[in-house]
């Protein structure tokens, strides 16, 4: 199983914001699992912590052209080129000890991030890494530019640019971001038209931007600098796009950008995350919920492990396994289950007996997942401390967890607990055969 990480030894910069034009210093230093990425500025009486996540996002409208999180009298600016720098060196969890409002623009991009978390090496933590993985399509149309993010095993990102400017033009990008490929996308820097230079600064904004941070772009080209590849603009604007969609953390799917930014990225984001919520609040909290990478199991792939068959295989989906330690699995009880032909047919309610063999099938799968049980069968020996305290009826979703406890090499045993929307139905202590 994929670990979370964290940066091996600490890391420094200093350097002046893009936009306030400011000087600040930071210090990224390694944090404990499930920690997060979590800014603190270091320059404020009691230093207030803010987690770089939805909750935390300030709207567009206050800050536009950057992402920026906190609240009044303790903003973290222009977070988006080291958080994709987090991203795309594998940092779950870090401390950004901040003194300044703005993260240092450095060169315009993440190179000089990556480069040092690079040099720095990164620590394996003991806590399964966390994806969100997109299961079904979810877009946002925004003012002329649209995003869509699709499902996808890895992270990959596309970008059409299309800009009525005679040196810009339009042009197209593509990245995967699968840790085994090289690309210097994350090279790539800000830019603006020349145009519009006066009219930023008019805003508040680019008051910390030159000639060697920033593209400035004229009708024959770039300003007192050259491009670092062709397609520079573009790639930058994924580099952005990374940046924000680790806002959610590790995310695995295919998002397709044109003519978006950060405002686009952060309504899409919010969009997936009421969807999430909206489904734990209907009783359906797994499958578009946060699971580790692979561990999502469907019936095909459960009938590889067990040898039970309809109508006596009594789970539909594993939706978290780690194996010979845990595993999450789900029964949808419907009206149609044969069982409720002949088990109080005035009044539907599920077989105790049967839930205790959806548990025990959840139980075989998590010990019968292992190389080393690969290929065995998991006879049902004993139940104990067995409790029933809730009727299960049609329209009830059985969420069973699953706990391994002592396995042998001919014998196991699992706690398993049962729960409908949040309550525990039943529970119990079982012990199993392991036989060839």
């Amino acid at each position: 199983m994929e670990k979370q990480c964290t940066i091996n030894s600490p890391i420094y910069f200093e350097g002046t914001g893009l936009h306030t034009g400011q000087n600040s210093k930071i210090e990224l230093l390694p944090a404990r699992a499930d920690t997060g990425i979590v800014f603190v500025r270091t320059d404020l009486p009691s230093p207030p912590m803010i987690k770089a996540d939805l909750n935390s996002v300030v709207p567009a409208e206050k800050f536009p052209r950057r992402t920026v999180i906190g609240s009044p009298g303790a903003y973290v600016q222009t977070i988006e080129h080291l958080m994709a720098a987090l991203s795309l060196s594998g940092i779950d969890n870090a401390q950004v000890n901040i003194a300044g409002e703005e993260v240092p623009g450095l060169d315009g991009s993440a190179k000089d991030f990556v480069a040092k978390i690079k040099a720095a090496g990164t620590r394996e933590l003991d806590a399964p890494k966390n994806y969100l993985v997109i299961r079904e399509p979810f877009w946002i149309d925004d003012n002329g530019s649209s995003l869509v993010i699709l499902p996808y095993p890895l992270l990959r990102v596309s970008y059409t640019l299309k800009y009525d400017h005679k040196f810009i033009g339009s042009s197209y990008a593509e990245v995967v971001v699968d840790g085994s490929r090289e690309d210097n996308f994350y090279e790539a820097r800000t830019f603006c038209l020349q145009d519009e230079a006066n009219s930023l600064l008019d805003m508040g904004l680019g008051k910390g931007s030159n000639y060697s941070n920033t593209l400035v772009v004229s009708e024959n080209g770039v300003i007192d600098n050259a491009l670092r590849f062709p397609d520079e603009f573009a790639k930058h604007k994924i580099l952005d796009l990374i940046g924000d969609l680790y806002l959610v953390g590790p995310l695995k799917g295919y998002a397709l950008a044109v003519k978006s930014g950060h405002s686009s990225t952060i309504k899409l984001l919010q969009k997936i995350s009421k969807n999430r919520q909206d489904n734990r609040s209907a009783g359906i909290p797994s499958a578009r919920d946060y699971v580790s990478d692979g561990v999502e199991l469907a019936v095909e792939q459960i009938m590889k492990i067990l040898p039970h068959r309809y109508p006596f295989l009594l789970v539909d989906k594993i939706l978290h396994l780690e194996k010979g330690k845990r595993a999450v699995g789900i029964k949808n009880v419907t009206m149609n289950e044969y069982f409720f032909q002949g088990h109080f047919p005035g009044r539907p309610v599920m077989p105790g007996v049967l839930m205790i063999e959806a548990m025990a099938q959840v139980g075989g799968i998590a010990m019968l997942a292992c190389e080393e049980h690969r290929g065995k069968l998991a006879f049902f020996m004993a139940a104990d401390q067995v409790k029933f305290r809730k009727a299960v009826v049609p329209g009830d979703q059985l969420r069973i967890e699953i706990e391994v406890g002592k396995v042998r090499s001919k014998t196991g045993q699992v706690s398993a607990k049962t729960y409908v929307e949040g309550k525990v139905v039943a529970e119990a202590e079982l012990m199993f055969a392991l036989v060839n």
